[in-house]
This record gives structure tokens, C-alpha cells and sequence, in this order.
């Protein structure tokens, strides 16, 4: 690829190419066959010069130590070295590198991205086109710089190599062409954390990030995700590392927050910040989800920390279980790498180089965070990566080695970069995927403290996308230890969850999870934890009292155990007792004058109807069937025709008998007693005929009312023809008001025994009986309506039976002596 580097020109001169201003030199390189370039934010501020606008500014300053960023310097060296020192890989071609320390500024990391195309070298020759100074680039840490680093090399196809930067936003091929990562993309970590805040039943979260690239398309996709799983955001605050008036802005957010769970979506850096701000103002007991920028990260293990971070649990990258990584670390690269021995400083370079990087030869006996490296196993694969992409392109084999002639051109590697599938020596296997990024797989870690007082990164479950669903995310839940060095899962939500038999109403101008527990409505459940609404239980159940189970409604009808029922059957039978006894005491006495001159056939065959309008009651009683349901209005409409027809002979007698007596009328033979027997047949008939017709039209049907009652079922009676059943009264009521009204005419005629007044009373209680019972039957509820109708019958019975034959009982029993001939013809006045 040919790159275009600055030049000049002299009039009279040859032109000739050389970089305008100081150029940049790397922290640490070495020469080689092939070179690979490294960024890393080794230091973590930087000092910006005066700028008076009168002279050249200084070069930069940079200070603070990131032991971390060191690390992995170290780690792609380390790597290099084994490499070059392997006879199956690259066997006769050295590997070099050139590593920059950009101090984790953008403005650096422009700077050392110029100087890995470019090198160092201050002229090129009459041409200012050539190759570039690296045929990769490993970095950087961060994803803000990771883009500034791939806009810059991307035209020019130099592929770029990044061990921790996630946004999801290098993804995009169109973009970022010639860009690969061996760690996985944010998309699978910010879906990953809304699962594992879904997991615990954590619905009431807040949400800070850092105001970058990385933060913000992190927390993007996570509060979608978190949509999606069900979980509300209280709040979502961002803020740089250089404002330190929002960070306080956020601590006061926090403080005056209900949610007991924060997702940090932050860089290390900013996270520092944070942790310095929530210990100061002693913010503890709150639960931190984190990612993988910072829940490991060592800098963060102060003295203070762990009472704001203890209990945190986050997705880290997999330990760096890499032989050989930890003693190259802390012994080989400080003899062999990096040139500063006590006394063998051997030139002014040397002398002058080991006194600029004074601060990091305080670390070379700090073994403390070797165990607990994570990323450098991303930089060991991304440099072999690199190593098996020249391989191939180089033709490479282990008899012949590798043939140096092959011009490495960048787009050759992009493209080979995209093929590599190989397996190191930890058993990883490495590939890219369409995107150029490696397999999610996180550890799931958890802050604890061990038993000698130190912090430790505890593992308690892991991620792995590449794994079906359902096997991808594991947790020990037993394993984790709380914010308060508890083992109780803390609470965090903005309602209480509603239990079974209630349903969720939203709060007005709340989010989704927060909500008012209201109870299901009668005949409604809801049988699972924070159900959003309440079922409807089939039409023959209803909700029990708990409304979290339907139920079979109770079926109510006039039970024969039930009070009401054995009172109105204690009546009954009384009422046929009775009758039975007033037929034996009239069959004793059936030759006596009284029982003679009251037509005794009529007497008792309305006895006899009498005991059949008792017993038809009980036929109201228990539950309705078909057969019942005919028979109990049928009988009752044709027991009382039956007996009203004989009270209307018994009428008519009378009347034709005091027609009698006057000289010259012959009525008598023409009422004699088989026209009364057919007069009370032709009645009863007319009923027969209008039941037989109800039954055969539209008969009564048991029928399950679940209108009148919600809870319960009323088993009843259905008329099926209303015209029917009102036809049946409304002939009763024809045949006592024709009975009433001759009854009525024939109250005065003289005898002392006259029947017409007590009929009259009989047919008197009858009517009013009847007329009452309409307006009752019609407004009384499911079995109430049952017992007024069986009122009526007894009341209207217990009226005919007393009103005529008490009287005669009374003299029968005990005044025998009216019961003679003389009395009955006597113009005495009537008892």
C-alpha cells in the first residue's frame, strides 16, 4: 500500500520527502523481518503544554502508570519473542514491533497512528510513497480510541488488531473495513446484563455510563434489551473522566434513588472516578452490575472500595492461563526487553530512555495483578493471529521456511486475517466472525473478600454464546456473596410483586414497573405471580375467596334437610294428617244429619283433592328433573281445579236446594248427584286438557339460572311456556272467583247449616292467598321463589280445609247435639 507522507521541495534542489515537525518515537521496539505496530494507554494522563502561539510547544508529558496497559505491552512482546523463537511459525523470519503510549488520549492516539504508517524517520528519499511502517496494529484498549486509531489506518487497509475494545459501533464493515477483535462485541455483554438483572428478579434498576462510544452504544443496547426483558431504568446518567461536575451530578442521583441495583456501563477510568466520589460521601450498600472495562480491574482494589464494590457482580474476560506469560513478566523482560539494567546503561539513548520511564522500573518486582490478568490472553491470540496471517501469505513451511521475496501488502493481510482458524496453546481456538470479532464468552465474577482481608474476583457462573440456549448462562447463585458480605438476594424494585388472586394496574406517568396490587374482581382469578390481568372463570365456576382458583358454583334449589324445607314438609304432612282426620271423623259420622245434609261425596272427594293439593308441594321440594318439573305444575294445577270444582258443586247445591223449596220448582232433578259428579269432572277435565297441551307444546324443563346470581347457580324450574302455566292459574282463579261470587249470593239463605258463608271465607282467603302470590312469585329470588309458591298451595289449602269443615268437626265433636234433624230444620238462628 502506498502511503502519503508529508514533503517538501527546494527550487534548485531535488525534491525529497520528509515529515514536517518532530516526529514520534515508540516506547518500546525492536526490529525485524516483519514489523506489528502496538498502541496502548500505558500512562493514563497527560499534561498539556502552555501554548503562547510564539513558540514550538513541548512534546506532551505523561503521567500516572497504568499497570494494566503495561501489561499487555508486555504480553504482545512476550508473544513476539515466542513466536520468533517457534520453528513451525515463521520459521526463518523475525517478527518486530513498535508499541506507542497514546496516555489515553485521542489526541495521542491520532499522533501514534501516524507514526506506526509512517515511522520515525525524519526523510524518505525523492519519493514520498512507499510501504507503511507496520503490516498490523494491536490496539487499543478503549474503544473511542480503538475508532480514532481504524479511521485513520482504514484507508489505507492496515488492519487493526483490538484486544478490549467492544462497541458494538466497530462492528460496522463499511465502516471499519479492515478492523478485528479477539474479544466479543458489547451487543452480547449489554444483552447478557439484562438477562442477568432479569435473572434475579431485579426490575427496578439505574444506569450510568461513560460519555463515550464504548458507554453510550453499550447502555443503548442495554436498556433495549432490558425493554424487552421486563426491567425498568429509574434513571440513566453519563459523564467523561474530564467533568467532574457531572460525576457529582450522578453521586446526587444515586443518593436520592430508590433503585438498590446500578448498572455501570464504564470505562475503568470513569469508574474510578465514580468509586472516589461514593466513598467519600459513604454510599455503600448498593448492588453494581459491571462489565468487563472495570469489575476486574486492580486499580480499583483500595482500601475504601470494598465497602461501595463488595458484593459487585460482573462479565470479565477468561483468565490469561498462558505458560510462561507470569515469569516473562516479572523477571525476562526486565533483563532481556527492556534495557535498563543498574549498570549497563551503555549510550546516552539508553541513559536517557530508562530515565524517562523511571516510573514504570518501580514495577518491576510487582507481581501482585499477575494472577489476575485477563486481557492479555485476547493480545497473545491477536498476535498470533497476526503470525498465521504471514504465514500464509508468505507460503511458509517448516522444511522450506518462508519465502521473503512475497511483498506483505495491508489488504493482504485484512483478507487473510479473515480466514485464520487455529488452536493456541491453551486450547482456545481463534477465528473472526463476519463482523471480525471473536465467540462472547464471559466469566461471571463476583467481589469478594478471602480470608486473609484481600479483595478476590471470585468466578460464579459464565457466559458463552456460542452455546445453544438455555446451556449459554450459568450461575452459581450459592456462590455469590452480597453487598454487605450477605447471603440474602437483595430487593430491588419499584412495586412489591402482586401475588395470585390480584393483577397489576399501572401507576399514572410511572414506568411499566410500577404498579398498584388490585383484586380480581368476583368470578375473576389470576393464579400466577404479577399477572397483568385477571381471567374469567367458565360460566359454572366462580372465584374462590383468595380469587386465585375457580371453583364449581355452588347449586342452590330447596333442599328437604334445609330449615325452610323441613318446615314447609312438617306442614304438608301436617295438613294431610289433618285432612285424613277430619275424612275418618266425617266417615264415622257419615249417617249423621250434619255430614248428610253437606253433600258428604262432595265433602269427600274435596277431602280427597284436598290431600292431593298437600302432597303436590312436596314435588317443589329438591332438585329439579323432568319429571318433577311436569309433574309439580300439572298436579298442582289439577288438584286444586279438582278441588275447587267440588267447593263450586258444594256452592251450587246449596243454591239448588234453597231453589227447591220454593213451591212449584223442580231444580233439584236437574242437580242431583251424578250431575254434580260430572260438573266436577267437566272442570277438572277442562284443566286436564290445558296441562296436556302445556306439556306437548313446551313443557317445564329444569333449567340452571346463572343470570340472577353471579356466585352461585340456581337450579329451578323453567316454565317453558309462560302461557301455559298463567293459563293453569288463571283457570284456578276463573273457578274460585265463580265460587266466591255464588258463595257470596247464598251467605244469608236460612239454614243452619249453610256451607255458602264459610265458603265464602274459604274462597275469600283463597283469592287473597293468590293475589298476594303473583307479585311475590315474580320479585322472589332462585329458591325463595319456589317456597312462595309452595306457601300459597299449603296457605290456600289450609284455608278451604279449615274454613269449611272446621265448623262441622266443632259440632261433630263437641256439640253432638246439634248434630240432629230437628236442628238442621229448625228456623232457629245459625250457628
Amino acid at each position: 500500500m502506498e502511503l502519503l507522507l508529508a514533503f517538501g521541495a527546494a527550487e534548485d534542489e531535488a525534491p525529497f520527502c520528509q515529515i514536517r515537525g518532530s516526529p514520534e518515537f515508540p516506547l518500546l521496539s525492536k526490529e525485524g523481518d516483519v514489523m506489528i505496530g502496538g498502541a496502548f494507554s500505558i500512562h493514563s494522563k497527560i499534561m498539556q503544554p502552555p501554548l503562547s502561539f510564539t513558540e514550538k510547544p513541548t512534546r506532551l508529558k505523561c503521567s500516572s502508570v497504568n499497570l494494566r496497559e503495561f501489561r499487555f505491552a508486555q504480553t504482545m512482546i512476550f508473544a513476539v519473542e515466542e513466536i520468533n523463537r517457534s520453528e513451525f511459525l515463521l520459521p526463518n523470519v523475525s517478527i518486530g514491533y513498535r508499541i506507542y503510549d497514546n496516555c489515553g488520549s485521542t489526541l495521542s492516539s491520532m499522533r501514534a497512528a501516524m507514526a506506526l504508517m509512517n515511522s520515525d524517520e525524519l526523510s524518505s528519499g525523492k519519493s514520498c510513497s512507499g510501504q507503511s511502517a507496520v503490516h498490523a496494529i494491536i490496539g487499543e484498549s478503549e474503544s473511542s480510541s480503538t475508532i480514532v486509531l481504524s479511521r485513520t489506518t482504514g484507508p489505507f487497509k492496515i488492519p487493526v488488531i483490538s484486544h478490549s475494545a467492544t462497541c458494538e459501533c466497530l462492528s460496522n464493515r463499511k465502516e471499519y473495513p479492515s478492523f478485528f477483535r479477539t474479544i466479543a462485541s458489547d451487543l452480547y455483554q449489554s444483552r447478557a446484563l439484562a438477562q442477568l438483572v432479569k435473572h434475579f428478579g431485579w426490575t427496578w434498576v439505574g444506569a450510568v455510563n461513560s460519555d463515550s462510544d464504548y458507554g453510550n452504544n453499550g447502555m443503548a443496547i442495554f436498556l433495549a434489551a432490558a425493554q424487552q426483558e421486563g426491567v425498568c431504568v429509574e434513571y440513566t446518567e453519563k459523564f467523561h473522566r474530564a467533568e467532574p461536575e457531572k460525576v457529582m451530578k450522578v453521586v446526587d442521583v444515586i443518593r436520592k434513588s430508590t433503585a438498590r441495583v446500578i448498572v455501570g456501563f464504564l470505562a475503568h477510568v470513569e469508574m474510578n472516578n465514580l468509586l472516589t466520589q461514593l466513598s467519600r460521601y459513604n454510599i455503600t450498600g448498593l448492588q453494581f452490575i459491571g462489565v468487563e472495562a472495570w469489575i476486574t480491574a486492580d486499580s480499583l482494589v483500595t482500601p475504601t472500595s470494598f465497602s461501595v464494590l463488595g458484593g459487585s457482580l460482573g462479565f470479565a474476560v477468561q483468565k490469561a492461563n498462558v505458560s510462561g506469560l507470569d515469569d516473562f513478566l516479572i523477571k525476562s523482560f526486565w533483563e532481556t526487553e527492556f534495557g535498563c539494567k543498574e549498570k549497563n546503561e551503555n549510550t546516552v539513548t539508553e541513559r536517557a530512555t530508562c530515565k524517562e520511564n523511571q516510573d514504570l522500573i518501580e514495577f518491576k518486582d510487582y507481581d501482585d495483578d499477575v494472577a489476575e490478568l485477563r486481557y492479555s490472553s485476547n493480545i497473545y491470540k491477536a498476535i498470533y493471529a497476526v503470525a498465521h496471517s504471514l504465514h500464509s501469505i508468505l507460503k511458509c513451511s517448516r522444511s522450506q521456511g518462508c519465502d521473503k521475496n512475497v511483498k506483505v501488502t495491508p489488504w493482504q493481510m485484512v483478507e487473510t486475517l479473515k480466514q485464520v482458524n487455529f488452536t493456541i496453546k491453551t486450547g482456545d481456538q481463534v477465528w473472526f466472525d463476519s463482523t471480525g470479532a471473536a465467540v462472547a464468552r464471559y466469566e461471571v465474577v463476583n467481589w469478594q473478600r478471602g480470608s486473609d482481608g484481600s479483595v478476590q474476583f471470585k468466578p460464579v457462573g459464565y457466559y458463552d454464546a456460542s452455546l445453544p440456549p438455555g446451556q449459554n448462562f450459568v450461575l452459581k447463585n450459592e456462590d455469590i456473596m452480597w453487598p454487605g458480605r450477605k447471603k440474602e438476594l437483595p430487593v430491588s424494585v419499584c412495586s412489591k410483586s402482586c401475588r395470585p388472586g390480584t393483577h397489576k394496574v399501572l401507576q399514572k406517568g410511572k414506568p411499566v414497573c410500577c404498579y398498584d396490587c388490585i383484586p380480581c374482581a368476583d368470578g375473576e382469578i389470576s393464579n400466577i405471580t404479577d399477572s397483568n390481568d385477571c381471567k374469567k372463570c367458565p360460566e359454572e365456576y366462580w372465584s374462590n375467596q383468595n380469587r386465585d382458583a375457580c371453583i364449581l358454583k355452588n347449586v342452590e334449589f330447596l333442599y328437604f334437610t334445609e330449615v325452610m324445607g323441613i318446615i314447609l314438609v312438617f306442614f304438608t304432612l301436617f295438613g294431610v294428617l289433618f285432612t285424613l282426620i277430619v275424612a275418618i271423623l266425617f266417615l264415622i259420622n257419615k249417617d249423621t244429619p250434619l255430614v248428610k245434609a253437606n253433600n258428604s261425596e262432595l265433602s269427600f272427594l274435596l277431602l280427597f283433592s284436598l290431600t292431593l293439593c298437600f302432597l303436590c308441594s312436596l314435588t317443589f321440594i329438591g332438585p329439579p328433573s323432568e319429571w318433577s318439573c311436569m309433574l309439580r305444575h300439572t298436579a298442582f294445577g289439577i288438584t286444586f281445579v279438582l278441588c275447587i270444582s267440588c267447593v263450586l258443586g258444594k256452592t251450587l247445591v246449596v243454591l239448588m236446594a234453597f231453589r227447591a223449596t220454593l213451591p212449584g220448582s223442580n231444580v233439584m232433578k236437574w242437580f242431583g248427584p251424578a250431575q254434580q259428579r260430572l260438573s266436577v269432572l267437566g272442570f277438572t277435565l277442562i284443566q286436564v286438557l290445558i296441562c296436556i297441551l302445556w306439556l306437548t307444546i313446551n313443557p317445564p324443563f329444569p333449567f340452571k339460572n346463572m343470570k340472577l346470581y353471579k356466585e352461585k347457580i340456581i337450579l329451578e324450574c323453567a316454565l317453558g311456556s309462560p302461557v301455559g302455566f298463567w293459563a293453569v292459574l288463571g283457570y284456578i282463579g276463573l273457578l274460585a272467583f265463580l265460587c266466591f261470587v255464588l258463595a257470596f249470593l247464598a251467605r244469608k239463605l236460612p239454614d243452619n247449616f249453610n256451607e255458602a258463608k264459610f265458603i265464602t271465607f274459604s274462597m275469600l282467603i283463597f283469592c287473597a292467598v293468590w293475589i298476594t302470590f303473583i307479585p311475590a312469585y315474580v320479585s322472589s329470588p332462585g329458591k325463595f321463589t319456589v317456597a312462595v309458591e309452595i306457601f300459597a298451595i299449603l296457605a290456600s289449602s289450609y284455608g278451604l280445609l279449615f274454613c269449611i269443615f272446621a265448623p262441622k268437626c266443632y259440632i261433630i265433636v263437641l256439640k253432638p247435639e246439634f248434630n240432629t234433624k230437628k236442628h238442621l230444620m229448625g228456623k232457629m238462628r245459625s250457628v
